[in-house]
């Protein structure tokens, strides 16, 4: 069995800190679950360009307000407590907070914990592992 309490992830390595953007990763490809889950927040007035080319994310809104915009069509989703969205085609999109986000989010392939964004808002199939 796994335990482990956001407050003592949020004290270790797997607290990953970006400029719009803080993810803490609860569960990693370590731990042999299949899928990795965080606990991510999106700084208010923020957009970050994002685009999971290697990975398929679902995202539950847990406090904090914003929107999704896919870029392929344009298309606005507004994100509030409750929404869930699912980047189940690799989606391009702009993640906009207008409060700060509170974001539960599970990745599969899963993360190893040190990922962060690249010049096109990707994140590596493989990168290094927490400790």
């Amino acid at each position: 069995m796994i335990v482990r309490t956001l407050q003592e992830a949020e004290q270790s390595e797997r607290r990953v800190v970006s400029d719009n953007w803080e993810s803490t990763r609860m569960l990693l490809k370590q731990d042999n679950m299949g899928y990795s889950f965080h606990i991510t927040t999106i700084y208010a007035g923020t957009e970050t360009h994002i685009w999971y080319q290697n990975h398929f994310e679902s995202v539950y809104c847990i406090s904090g307000e914003g929107e999704i915009e896919t870029l392929a069509d344009g298309k606005v989703y507004p994100i509030r407590p409750g929404t869930l969205y699912n980047l189940d085609q690799h989606d391009e999109h702009l993640l906009r907070a207008s409060s700060e986000l509170k974001l539960a989010c599970v990745f599969n392939p899963p993360l190893n914990g040190l990922e962060v964004h690249d010049e096109n808002g990707v994140y590596p199939l493989e990168a290094d592992a927490v400790a």
